[in-house]
């Protein structure tokens, strides 16, 4: 990583604002608010996939605005994502079959954006109700009475111009039934597959699978015993003893019933007084690794706590060589981060794993040279940086040596610092685009050696030009094909996709060339994931367990208003 900034000019944002048109439309939606009533015990919902468990079947959206993803959602296993873009608004319509002179209530749940509710074609009075917005799940509500001789409506969903997209989820059109019958009964789910263990206290151990298909929820079993319930496709197990086995397995749950069990995993708990200092956090299934710089470069000047929330690996940037082999140091440059306390970054770490996340050490970047190439020398790097993570609370390192490693040494030095922090160790690696390009570099020989305890390799697409993809065709950096190619080499080359992120600046500012709009991230992170909006080249098989995204810097980042994480951030959490 790049300690002096490069030369570039830096890009403005245009932000959209509301027309009046949005204010004539809240006016006229703000008199249908609470008139939401009790259906008859014999009315049905006659909406058709009404929590899209079965994508966009039954339902039509404009200009191809509409998706479904698997987070957030209201219920079960899928929710819409509507991104209204130019001149639409994400709009979002089903016709449902209904009867004559009969009244509905129409619901949805909704998050994100501006989003409305509404019912055209009636036969008497249409009607709509609004949301501006909000982080959590709101409920809008409504009712119509059809006309004589209405047979269907068309009920919609849509968000507005400019604004961010918005998450629609459980749809319903209560009434009586008009002919067209509603969604069959729920079918038991199938179990749940890729069941994974994560991080590991002394007490606690962090469970992830894959979502199944009309599940509404998920029982985790400890030893045969109910130890859990969730949800998404992730939960921790508390309560444990140190230092002990378990076998966890997990069920999928809806109204019919609960699903066979999946595969079992065990795990094993942390031992008593061992670990991280602070508190060990679990990492995401999909996360977003930041770097905070430790110096003053030309980037936005930070503390830990001004780094936003859309990270979920905080990389401090960077403990350096000392005159012993092997031997790293680190030292608050309070001076250059305007009088940033030792006492004041501690508790910021603190601050930040309280809230779930994870702060780790970096070792190295651009300018650093630390040579770990003997036993003393592993030795001495495993023994100083669990003395850094003793001293700050760290939750885990971060090898970024980008002027050679030995990967026989490395191996040992990291196998040796894991056997002393515990479990919870928290170990990334960035490596150069050149230390990937095959599994008999030093760098990659070093990941496969430590696969069992590797957290992910954040590979660097930028500052290296063209590269070879794992299709052996040459791909310039700056592209969506540079992103999923290079990626391919360690997806195929025996890294889990757990264990691989697309590691990019976060502007243009933040290296000398290789940058990609946050768009680009997110297309070839779609391609990876779900294989959509590839560009030419495109993977063989997909990888949806993918880890996620990392950037060179918070600072520059927030140099640039925070447009990378604001962009790749909701994306990365949103992965399959």
């Amino acid at each position: 990583m790049e300690r002096t900034a490069p030369r570039r000019r830096r890009r403005r944002t245009a932000h959209p604002v509301l027309g009046t048109a949005v204010a004539v439309a809240v006016t006229g939606a703000l008199t249908l608010t609470g008139l939401a009533g009790s259906a008859q015990a014999a009315d049905v919902n006659v909406a058709k996939n009404a929590g899209f468990e079965s994508g966009l079947a039954n339902w039509t959206c404009s200009a191809g605005s509409g998706s479904t993803v698997a987070s957030p959602v209201h219920g079960g296993t899928a929710a819409l994502k509507g991104t209204p873009a130019g001149q639409d608004n994400a709009k979002c319509v089903q016709t449902v079959a209904v009867k004559p002179n009969s009244t509905y209530t129409l619901s949805s749940w909704f998050q994100g954006g501006y989003a409305y509710l509404g019912a055209s074609g009636t036969g008497t009075t249409d009607v709509s109700t609004w949301t501006p917005g909000s982080t959590g799940w709101t409920q809008l509500s409504t009712r119509f009475t059809t006309g004589a001789s209405t047979t269907s409506v068309t009920v919609y969903t849509h968000g507005w111009y400019g604004q961010a997209p918005y998450f629609a989820d459980d749809v319903a059109v209560t009434g009586p039934d008009g002919g067209g019958g509603t969604d069959p009964a729920p079918t038991i789910p199938a179990a749940p597959s890729g069941l994974a263990a994560g991080a590991v206290t002394s007490s606690s151990v962090a469970l992830s699978w894959n979502a199944v298909s009309g599940a509404t929820g998920y029982t985790v079993y400890r030893d045969g015993v109910k130890a859990a319930t969730a949800t998404g496709t992730s939960a921790t197990v508390t309560g444990l003893a140190a230092d002990t086995a378990y076998t966890f397995s997990v069920r999928a749950t809806n109204a019919a019933g609960e699903s066979a069990g999946s595969a079992s995993v065990s795990a094993r708990t942390a031992t008593q007084g061992t670990g991280n200092p602070g508190p060990v956090t679990s990492v995401p299934k999909h996360a977003v690794t930041g770097y905070w710089q430790n110096f003053n470069n030309g980037a936005t000047v930070q503390k830990l706590s001004d780094v936003p929330a859309a990270y979920d690996i905080i990389a401090v940037s960077f403990a350096d060589a000392t005159a012993t082999p092997g031997a790293v140091t680190f030292t608050l440059d309070s001076a250059g981060l305007n009088g940033y306390t030792v006492a004041q970054f501690k508790a910021d770490i603190k601050a930040k794993q309280a809230a779930g996340k994870n702060v780790i050490i970096s070792v190295g970047g651009e300018k650093g040279s630390v040579a770990v190439n003997s036993d003393a020398s592993a030795t001495a790097f495993a023994d100083s940086v669990y003395s850094l993570i003793q001293t700050y609370g760290f939750n885990g390192v971060d090898i970024d040596l980008e002027n050679g490693l030995n990967s026989t040494y490395m191996t040992k030095a990291l196998r040796a610092l894991s056997a002393k922090a515990g479990a919870g160790l928290v170990i990334t690696m960035a490596p150069q685009t050149i230390d990937m390009q095959s599994t008999s570099g030093e760098y990659f020989k070093t990941a496969l050696n430590i696969k069992d305890i590797l957290t992910v390799v954040n590979m660097q697409y930028y500052n290296s030009g063209s590269m070879l993809g794992c299709d052996g065709k040459v791909y310039s950096q700056g592209t969506v094909d540079f992103l999923t190619a290079l990626a391919c080499i360690q997806l195929e080359g025996g890294l889990a996709p757990s264990q691989v992120g697309l590691g990019v600046p976060a502007s243009t500012r933040g290296a000398g060339s290789g940058y990609v709009a946050p768009s680009v991230v997110n297309a070839a992170l779609d391609c990876l994931t779900a294989g959509t909006n590839c560009g030419s080249f495109k993977p063989s098989r997909t990888y949806p367990a993918l880890r996620g995204a990392m950037t060179w810097s918070t600072n520059w980042d927030a140099t640039a208003g925070n447009a990378w994480s604001n962009a790749v951030g909701p994306h990365v959490h949103a992965l399959p």
